[in-house]
């Protein structure tokens, strides 16, 4: 067990303090993945009182791994992460996982800062470990910040794994770096591949349904009566809505399925081919609906539009 000092005047902002009497305030934690829940919580600890020094206790890898489980930074980044706090003023690498009368005295600790749940040590014989310090008098309660934790740090990263393997991947980090098997690996792309492509077979054929309905519009009413041509717009959306489906619903068991190595560019290849082939699609069934519009258009124009010799033998 080490401890290590910086200058105070490094770690608070400047104030005159020295009608209050010096005092020397612990504070302990894994403080694994640093975050501005540990800060604020050291800073509680730093201003309870003027004139403080805060000491701050940091446990090792090994006892961390004994006692609460693996920790993601090893204690070496966890010693220099608190290094770096504004509050902090010593460090006790190494810290003991309880506090004991013994260790207060020797590094002449006035008071202990945490937040007041009760602790039970690592064998537990005892509901908290804080207790003899609080009958002491010499306990300092600290609030613990809502919403933030490493615990829900880790859960994130958990949650969203596959999103985080991509962006791994695509920094330039490996699979074997990551632990992630070949299979795995192509697995997690063929899923984002498919992401993709639901996703612009979804913008684009909104936009192919826009435009079905805005030209349904202006076609002539001598054809298709309002009615009619709603009808037509909401057949033209239902199919296409149906379309959509049976197509991500077949993906979605192609892609899902215990496929093997072999099949697994394949499956990558597919996914590519099907969204050239949907976009092919979509632009052929528009250019096929602009000549259908076009051909409509000059049928009703002829039709419809009486020449002036027409109407001229007509009025006679």
């Amino acid at each position: 067990m080490t401890v290590a000092k910086r200058p105070l005047s490094n770690s608070t902002p400047e104030k005159d303090d020295s009608e209050h009497p010096p005092v020397r305030i612990y504070a302990d934690g894994i403080f694994d993945l640093f975050h501005f829940g540990h800060a604020r919580a050291l800073e509680q600890a730093k201003t309870l009182l003027p004139n403080s020094t805060l000491i701050v206790g940091c446990c090792s890898d090994k006892m961390t791994s004994k006692y609460k489980g693996k920790t993601v930074m090893t204690e070496d980044e966890r010693y220099e992460s608190l290094r770096h706090c504004r509050w902090v003023d010593e460090i006790i690498r190494d810290a003991p996982w309880v506090v004991t009368p013994e260790f207060l005295e020797k590094h002449d600790i006035d008071f202990v800062a945490h937040d007041d749940l009760p602790y039970g040590d690592a064998s537990g014989q005892a509901n908290d470990i804080y207790d003899f310090v609080k009958k002491a008098g010499k306990f300092m309660p600290t609030q613990r910040t809502n919403g933030i934790s490493t615990s829900d740090i880790i859960l994130r990263i958990i949650r969203d794994y596959n999103d985080y393997v991509l962006r791994n991947l695509s920094r330039g980090y490996t699979r074997k770096e990551m632990n992630v098997s070949l299979f795995r690996e192509k697995r997690i792309q063929a899923s984002q591949n498919l992401k993709t492509m639901r996703q612009r077979f979804r913008d684009q054929r909104i936009r192919v349904t826009s435009r079905v309905q805005k030209r349904l519009r202006f076609l002539p009413r001598e054809i298709w009566d309002v009615e009619t041509r709603q009808k037509l717009a909401d057949r033209l959306l239902q199919n296409g809505e149906e379309f959509a489906q049976s197509l991500e619903i077949l993906l979605n068991r192609f892609v899902k399925a215990e496929i093997s190595r072999e099949l697994q560019d394949a499956t990558k290849q597919f996914g590519k081919s099907l969204d050239r082939s949907v976009c092919g699609f979509i632009a052929m069934f528009e250019e096929g609906y602009s000549q259908f519009e076009r051909a409509v258009r000059t049928s009703v124009t002829g039709k419809f539009v009486a020449t002036p010799a027409h109407a001229a033998r007509s009025a006679r």
